[in-house]
């Protein structure tokens, strides 16, 4: 028996945990519909118990609207809407803290990763594991930019992240009720959902699957956006930025060091009178440059701590309206 297969805790072939999806959405309107008549069709076909959690994140357009009908044709959907937009990373927390399935599945509701492969991620559940996360092998309906972009930063983050990030690897996942519960512990208010999916860790295995263009609607992924969660991926979950600004003050200062022996030493030998006004702005204006980068740097840490040492919650919600499935498994008055 290898390492792996020594953590695993095998379920019986035919065991059927509930389910619970959970989708953030924000300004959806275009695609809810259809996200719930295809995730709906492959839950009842399994024949398990399920929900299915809309996480409203401050929506403008008429995304919640539509939930609310939906909950009200439907007994297995669960609406949780929150008082203004939280964010992605967020609003797919409160959808975590609020379901109540023995196994979650996380999809995006622009169905661009899809929800057919739930019945291979259950089989992988089976087998023992805790975790069965999406590995993207194609990226289909998305430019160059973005492609080689997210290429770079998964590689970039896998090098220097104190733990291991998956590349390619996005939201989708099945993840049982264990791992669930320990993801609801960590409130930091910085949030990037990779890096705290693999932190937790437990026995986990790829399924690689082709991602689709949105199925409808506009991405609400700008670059500026994106550049962003970039950040919060580097500053949430390694210091490596504070080590390159130190490396790079100690190599200028040395290299500063140097260069005034050799000046010292030229005027001893040669006496060379003061010269090289060009030459001097050049290096004032680098070290300048590199204090500026430095500082922004720790800023940028110093910024987090600040917004972390408030303490405030993560979330407020406005209203919820449960599930069947939540409202038989939660005690009155339970919500999260």
């Amino acid at each position: 028996m290898s390492a792996e297969q020594a953590r695993l805790r095998p379920r019986a072939d035919d065991a059927l945990p509930s389910i619970s999806v959970v989708a953030p959405a924000y300004n959806e309107q275009e695609v809810i519909e259809e996200f719930h008549r295809r995730v709906s069709g492959i839950l009842v076909d399994l024949g398990a118990s399920y929900e299915l959690v809309l996480v409203n994140d401050g929506s403008t357009d008429d995304t919640l609207a539509l939930m609310h009908a939906l909950q009200a044709s439907d007994p297995q959907v669960m609406v949780v809407d929150l008082s203004r937009n939280f964010g992605k990373e967020v609003a797919l927390s409160a959808g975590l803290d609020h379901c109540s399935g023995e196994v979650v599945v996380v999809l995006d509701a622009d169905l661009q990763d899809p929800p057919e492969l739930i019945p291979e991620m259950l089989a992988g559940w089976r087998e023992g594991y805790d975790v069965i996360y999406g590995v993207r092998s194609h990226r289909d309906g998305e430019s160059w930019l973005k492609k080689g972009t997210a290429k770079l930063f998964y590689r970039l983050i896998g090098s220097v992240s104190r733990v291991e990030i998956p590349p390619d690897t996005g939201d989708f996942r099945l993840m049982t009720r264990r791992v669930v519960r320990e993801l609801s512990r960590l409130r930091e208010e910085h949030r990037f959902m990779k890096g705290l999916f693999a932190w937790v860790g437990f026995p986990s295995r790829p399924i690689r699957y082709r991602r689709s263009p949105r199925a409808a609607g506009i991405t609400k992924w700008s670059y500026w956006k994106l550049w962003n969660l970039a950040l919060e991926g580097i500053t949430s979950f390694t210091i490596g930025p504070l080590k390159i600004a130190t490396y790079l003050g100690l190599s200028v200062a040395l290299l500063s060091l140097l260069y005034a022996a050799f000046v010292i030493w030229k005027t001893l030998i040669y006496g060379d009178p003061v010269r090289g006004y060009p030459s001097l702005m050049v290096v004032v204006l680098f070290l300048g440059g590199v204090q500026l980068i430095s500082v922004g740097v720790l800023g940028e840490y110093i910024g987090r701590i600040f917004n972390e040492v408030k303490g405030r919650p993560l979330y407020l919600v406005n209203r919820i309206l449960p599930s069947q499935l939540h409202t038989r498994t939660r005690p009155p008055g339970e919500s999260g």
